[in-house]
């Protein structure tokens, strides 16, 4: 593994830097060193094409998939942007502005999908709110990595606590039968929820973590309670960036942020990722959730993540693979 590490470590990356320096050689964060790199990070040529004109592309909708700045922002706070810069605070603001606003609030009962798609808002239906918490989620992972904590992201994790399903996640589906929650839609809303608790101590954060954590510790991270088989083919296929969708991977990931990474059931999908390392010791992309065709109508990227191929080295999935190897106890990177 310590091949794999030095090579990563002269990336023209910064953020892969970042990421292998503080997440596997564990640099503290506030050193100079890591100051100086993320400040690399913050000038480099990757972040300068995400900001665009400086205004995180205002004429596209914040959420248009995957140019908006809802998107752009949760990826500053995933590569080591530095935290606390006012330049980004405006942005900030428009996003939680928008999660926030009292249409995207509202909460109706409802008993027809007619009914739930009828109006804006939170359908509460069967006694669950339909609500796309990863939307919320997102945006209070990025306050609170990006250093814009104020009452409007404790008001997020209220909001979470609020419509947080019986089994501990949250789901969007209108359909009244709908009775569990979504992968999809719960890991993002844990990964804020825990990055909070963590930087403030709040306990309604942590505990609204821990049982969302638990939905996913149930499954072993990606098979069925009732027969044990994967849920869902693409869970088990690497990626990078997930967005708000799913895999493995990240998975590990927030169950290492979170705190949860000892976990036994965590095993099976640490198993999993180890299985996929490649003979140069990193790890592919299996897949990727982006386009960069300019002629797609949604999900293109402004940026290219590396090589999609089961044979060849991604840096950033390999950067993280190995983040989560290092927090589990398997990994000695010196």
């Amino acid at each position: 593994m310590h091949a794999i590490v030095e090579k990563l470590l002269t990336s023209p990356e910064p953020s892969v830097r970042f990421k292998v320096r503080v997440g596997v050689l564990c640099e503290t964060p506030d050193s100079p060193g890591i100051r100086a790199l993320q400040e690399e990070v913050r000038t480099s040529p990757r972040v300068g094409t995400l900001l665009g004109d400086g205004e995180i592309h205002r004429h596209r909708h914040l959420y248009a998939k995957w140019k908006g700045a809802h998107w752009v922002l949760l990826r500053l706070a995933d590569i080591g942007y530095p935290a606390g810069d006012d330049a980004l605070r405006p942005v900030m603001d428009r996003v939680l502005e928008c999660w926030l606003h009292p249409d995207a609030l509202r909460e109706y009962e409802c008993t027809t999908t007619a009914q739930a798609r009828r109006l804006r808002g939170v359908p509460i239906m069967n006694g669950r709110a339909r609500r796309c918490a990863s939307q919320q989620g997102n945006a209070l992972y990025s306050a609170t990595v990006l250093g814009f904590l104020d009452e409007r992201a404790h008001r997020l994790v209220e909001l979470l606590a609020r419509w947080q399903w019986p089994d501990g996640g949250w789901n969007c589906d209108r359909n009244p039968g709908a009775a569990h929650s979504s992968f999809w839609e719960s890991l993002i809303p844990l990964r804020g929820l825990a990055a909070y608790a963590r930087v403030t101590g709040d306990g309604t954060a942590r505990r609204t973590a821990e049982r969302a954590a638990e939905l996913f510790l149930r499954h072993r991270l990606f098979r069925r309670e009732s027969d044990g088989s994967v849920m869902n083919p693409r869970f088990v296929r690497l990626h990078y960036p997930c967005y708000w969708r799913y895999d493995i991977l990240c998975g590990l990931k927030v169950m290492a942020e979170a705190g949860f990474i000892s976990d036994p059931r965590c095993n099976d999908a640490l198993d999993l990722l180890e299985s996929k390392r490649l003979p140069d010791g990193g790890w592919p992309a299996e897949e990727r959730f982006y386009t960069l065709s300019p002629a797609a109508k949604s999900d293109t990227e402004l940026v290219n993540w590396g090589p999609v191929s089961r044979k060849r080295m991604n840096e950033w999935v390999t950067a993280d693979a190995l983040r989560v190897l290092k927090a589990a106890g398997r990994l000695n990177a010196g």
